[in-house]
């Protein structure tokens, strides 16, 4: 910072910032661009989350993406959704960890257990604020797929599902 001033003439600011190029800028805004083109048209999604708001929030991003939405409101919940639903209803499940009733590990290790072949097979995806490296292994443990911290990146949850389903960016 280097100041001059003059009586009766004026002052004079000037500041000086040194920063490093962002190299990944570009790189960046391509992923964004690909986040936005996903098209979640007629994707099955079951949504497991405790949380009103957090519910609200995803459930609006992911109908906004095209895709259809089943609600449950704890891991209880989803395992009775995903049972009492004939085989091939669901194309992906996102299940928050931690809830009330059963929590998530546990409805993911019965949903799995379930004798019919999309419980073996359907992707499971972990939402979780726990994003250490015990907290993922916990959830492939308990049989998810992959593990998503929150607060939740919509472009990088409609990544996951687009990989998950083999849907193609538009």
């Amino acid at each position: 910072v280097r100041i001059q001033s003059q009586r009766d003439v004026g002052t004079r600011v000037e500041v000086t910032l040194t920063f490093d190029v962002d190299r990944n800028y570009e790189a960046a805004a391509r992923q964004t661009e690909q986040e936005e083109r996903i098209d979640l048209t007629g994707v099955r999604v079951l949504l497991v989350e405790d949380n009103d708001l957090n519910m609200e929030i995803a459930e609006t991003f992911l109908i906004d993406a095209g895709a259809s939405i089943t609600k449950a409101f704890n891991g209880q919940q989803a395992v009775y959704a995903f049972s009492k639903a004939p085989a091939g209803t669901f194309d992906i499940i996102l299940m928050d960890v931690m809830m009330p009733v059963m929590d998530g590990y546990e409805a993911t290790r019965r949903i799995r257990s379930l004798n019919r072949l999309d419980a073996k097979t359907i992707p499971i995806v972990a939402m979780t604020a726990n994003a250490f490296a015990e907290d993922v292994e916990e959830s492939r443990s308990a049989g998810m797929n992959e593990h998503i911290s929150k607060p939740l990146d919509i472009g990088k949850v409609k990544l996951t599902i687009a990989r998950y389903i083999g849907r193609k960016r538009s």
